[in-house]
Parts: structure tokens; C-alpha cells; sequence
């Protein structure tokens, strides 16, 4: 078969060069930096969503990138725990973790969701390995409290989450052996305890505290929203600390959102350049935010 070109496919393949010169800078600016990049929400059990993601990282590797997937599963552990009639119980929105509830939580993250991002990756090119905050002791996680006011006395207490714990420190030492061998590590957040019970961490946290040990270039937060938005429902581009800050006190950012902000500023202070909440129901998202000037999203800069 010929593979010389008609003179109608020559605009669009002009197109194609265009862009990919545009994004030589910003290829530039990666180049051989960290990006941590945040996995979740419903682009997670969307299979064209789940493809293009896959793309984006193996791409992002083949260029020079050293990405570090993280990914949650809320939903699939929820789905997993009513097909074994495992009844949840929630307080200060976290969902209260006894030892039955974290044996499937770590089976659902570091076993299915984990391998079937690996192995989606794998389709696509790349080389990615599975991986959790257990292995080679990469995060140890202490056990985390809530506290609720008691609607009918309005007495504060507080709350036994059970296996539900937060990053206490980090070790690079597995992560930096496989950024060195060209692999691509995707994390279950899931983490053990000095007191070597397992934990289960949320997926945002998690991931800034990666990023923070790695000093990555950037944090990427996929979400199922656009990214910050104003109180008209408008998308914020840009948003300083002080301005993350101010619009919190000020009830613009509410609900989910407040920890995802304050996971950016953690994020942030630990040495992470900026960090970007988009929308992973985007197709090809991640590019857009990195190699384009468009952006996908808010980013969060010191």
C-alpha cells in the first residue's frame, strides 16, 4: 500500500506538526521532572476515559516524564462491600473502617483497581508496576481521628474511624529505584502503621504526600469537577495559597473541596512547584494541562 500522502491530507497533517511544536516547551519544561498524578473519580470506570488516561501517562514517560500514578476507588470498595453484604458506617464524612471493612478495602485497591490500571497502562506501551504504601515501607500512616458535635447536647467527641489513617513519613527508596529503571509506579493508597495494622488513606492525601517526599514538578488532582470554581460557579485558572485561604474562610470553597485544597497546600509547603485540580472526565486531560497553554483546570501555586 502507498504511503505517500493526497494533497487533502497535507492541512491536517500540518495541523498535527503544529502541535506538537507548541508543545515543545512545555515538553522542555518537564523534562525528566516528577509529576504525581491523582487518579479517581468516575473517569475511573468510564473504559474510553480509563483508555485515554493510559495514553496520557505513557506518553508523558516516553517523553521524558517521570510520572507516579495514584489512584482511590470509593466507589468500587462501596460495591464490593454491598455484594458481600458489609454494612458502612460514616462519621465526619469518612467511612468508619473495622478489620473486616480494611481486608476488602486493601483487596479492592491493591489488588483489582491497582492491576487493572497497571494493566490498562501496559496496553498502551508502557511499563508500570503495581505498588502500595506497604511496600518497602513507603508510607507509614498513623491512625486518624475525627471529631462531631453532638446534635442533641452540642458536646464535641470524638470519633473512632477504626483502620483509617493519614501519611506520617515517607521513603523514597522503592520509588526512586523505579523512576530509575524507566517504570512507571502505580500506588494503592493504602499504608501501614507503626503498629503494623494496615490503614487506609485517602487517595488526595496520599498523593500529596508523594509529591511532596518526591519534590515533584506538579500534583495532578483528577477529579469530577472542572477544578476550583468562584460563587457564580465560574472556573478559577490561578489561585495563590493566600487566595486558596481566603476563599475557604469565606464559604466560596465548601464541602469535598476544602481537603482537596488543603491537600494542595500541604502539597505546596513540602516544596511541590504547583497544583492542579481538573477534570478527569476531560478527554486527555492531563495533557491538555501539561503540554498545552490552555490548561485543564486550577492551579495552585506558592
Amino acid at each position: 500500500m502507498s504511503t505517500t500522502s493526497s494533497k487533502s491530507d497535507l492541512p491536517d497533517v500540518h495541523t498535527r506538526a503544529e502541535v506538537l511544536v507548541q508543545a515543545l516547551p512545555h515538553m522542555q519544561r518537564y523534562d525528566q521532572e516528577i509529576v504525581v498524578v491523582k487518579y479517581g473519580g468516575h473517569a475511573m470506570g468510564d473504559p474510553a476515559a480509563a483508555e485515554d488516561f493510559a495514553e496520557d501517562i505513557v506518553l508523558l514517560e516516553q517523553s521524558g516524564v517521570k510520572p507516579i500514578v495514584v489512584h482511590g476507588g470509593g466507589p468500587q470498595i462501596g460495591q464490593m462491600l454491598e455484594r458481600l453484604g458489609v454494612k458502612s458506617e460514616f462519621a465526619a464524612g469518612l467511612r468508619i473502617t473495622d478489620k473486616a471493612t480494611v481486608e476488602i478495602v486493601e483487596m479492592v485497591l491493591a489488588g483489582s483497581i491497582n492491576k487493572q490500571i497497571v494493566g490498562t497502562i501496559s496496553a498502551e506501551g508502557g511499563k508500570a508496576i503495581g505498588l502500595c504504601g506497604k511496600d518497602g515501607n513507603m508510607v507509614i500512616a498513623r491512625k486518624v481521628t475525627r471529631t462531631v458535635v453532638d446534635p442533641g447536647s452540642n458536646i464535641e467527641k470524638v470519633v473512632d474511624l477504626g483502620f483509617v489513617g493519614e501519611p506520617e513519613r515517607v521513603d523514597r527508596t522503592v520509588l526512586d529505584a523505579v523512576l530509575g529503571q524507566e517504570i512507571i509506579p502505580v500506588l494503592a493508597p493504602v499504608a501501614v502503621g507503626t503498629d503494623g495494622a494496615t490503614y487506609n488513606v485517602n487517595a488526595d492525601t496520599f498523593a500529596g504526600a508523594i509529591a511532596g517526599a518526591m519534590r515533584a514538578k506538579r500534583l495532578l488532582l483528577l477529579t469530577d469537577v472542572p477544578g476550583v470554581l468562584d460563587k457564580d460557579k465560574k472556573l478559577l485558572p490561578e489561585l495563590s495559597i493566600e487566595e486558596c485561604r481566603r476563599l475557604i474562610a469565606d464559604g466560596t470553597i465548601t464541602g469535598g473541596m476544602i481537603p482537596k485544597v488543603e491537600t494542595c497546600i500541604y502539597a505546596l509547603e513540602q516544596g511541590v512547584e504547583g497544583v492542579v485540580i481538573l477534570d478527569g472526565k476531560v478527554s486527555h486531560a492531563v495533557l491538555l494541562e501539561l503540554y498545552t497553554d490552555h490548561g485543564a483546570g486550577t492551579l495552585i501555586r506558592r
